[in-house]
């Protein structure tokens, strides 16, 4: 019954998607932005143990609940660690009735026609075994386009629909993320590009076969509505990807359909050293203006 709830909610409520799932590659600035410099952890497993209590402040404040987040993402480490005696993913949805989803891929290989596909995922299968044991609704994972090359895309989106399909099978809900970097000098071409292979990829899934989308905040508005309103899409969110918690939401707004799944728009102006008072009401006032911005 309950994949059938976290089915209904992702469906139907009104929300957004939280992404707390910077790995390593990305932690180090996610802490130094939460004022936790490098000097503050001797090693990665102490770096983890850092990004690990900013994570549990966050989703332990009262703030962060499902009343306006329909679900966060975990990396792998962050799924492995408790949350006041739960298993993080346990916790979201237990106790904060916050769906939980995993981040699977392993990084990005190196650009070639213009675009990062995933590197390997030789464990992916096991990875999908635990997180279903751990009770995660789904997964996402990420490849980026820099140019408006169709070879390269192409590569991205046939590589994002057969490692998808290898999760649908597995029981779970992917977030497909072929990220435009929004620095792109022909980011509206890319999306073109995009939403092309897109479409023709979901008109290849069976009836049984749903995902999700979670696309770079277009240059035209409203341009993926037919990805919006596609059978086999359950929710297309929106990256934040660099631009700033006012641009981000402002963009959004504009784009009916599509609701938030940020993460430094979202942690933006967060410090460990706040007072608790401080933080909850800085961490609300964010939650609220992108719930908002999702509403639209």
């Amino acid at each position: 019954m309950t994949t059938q709830e976290m089915l209904r909610k992702i469906r139907t409520q009104d929300g957004f998607l939280a992404a707390l799932d910077q790995s390593g590659g990305s932690t180090p600035k996610a802490l130094e932005l939460y004022g936790i410099g490098k000097g503050a952890y001797s090693d990665d497993e102490a770096m983890y143990a850092k990004v690990h209590e900013m994570r549990t402040r966050i989703v332990t404040d009262p703030a962060f609940n499902g009343d306006r987040i329909l679900g966060a993402i975990l990396f792998e480490n962050t799924m492995e660690r408790e949350i006041e005696g739960k298993s993080s993913a346990r916790y979201l949805w237990d106790v904060k009735r916050v769906i939980p989803f995993l981040k699977v891929d392993k990084g990005l290989a190196d650009a070639l026609n213009g675009a990062q596909v995933m590197k390997p995922m030789p464990g992916l299968d096991a990875l999908l075994a635990r997180a279903r044991q751990n009770g995660v609704f789904g997964t996402k994972m990420r490849s980026v386009i820099k140019e408006a090359n169709d070879a390269g895309v192409k590569a991205v989106v046939d590589q994002q629909f057969e490692i998808g399909k290898r999760i649908v099978a597995a029981g779970l809900v992917p977030i497909i993320e072929p990220e435009v970097d929004i620095h792109s000098p022909n980011k509206e071409e890319a999306e073109g590009l995009l939403k092309k292979h897109l479409l023709a990829h979901l008109g290849k899934l069976g009836k049984t076969e749903k995902v999700m989308l979670k696309l770079t905040l277009p240059e035209v508005d409203g341009f993926y509505r037919e990805c919006i309103d596609h059978p086999n899409v359950l929710r297309v969110v929106a990256l934040s990807g660099g631009y700033t918690r006012e641009e981000a939401n402002a963009r959004l707004a504009r784009n009916s359909g599509m609701i938030a799944s940020f993460s430094r728009a979202l942690t933006e102006g967060l410090n460990a050293k706040q007072t608790g008072a401080a933080f909850h009401d800085l961490l609300d006032a964010s939650i609220q203006s992108i719930f908002e911005a999702s509403r639209t």
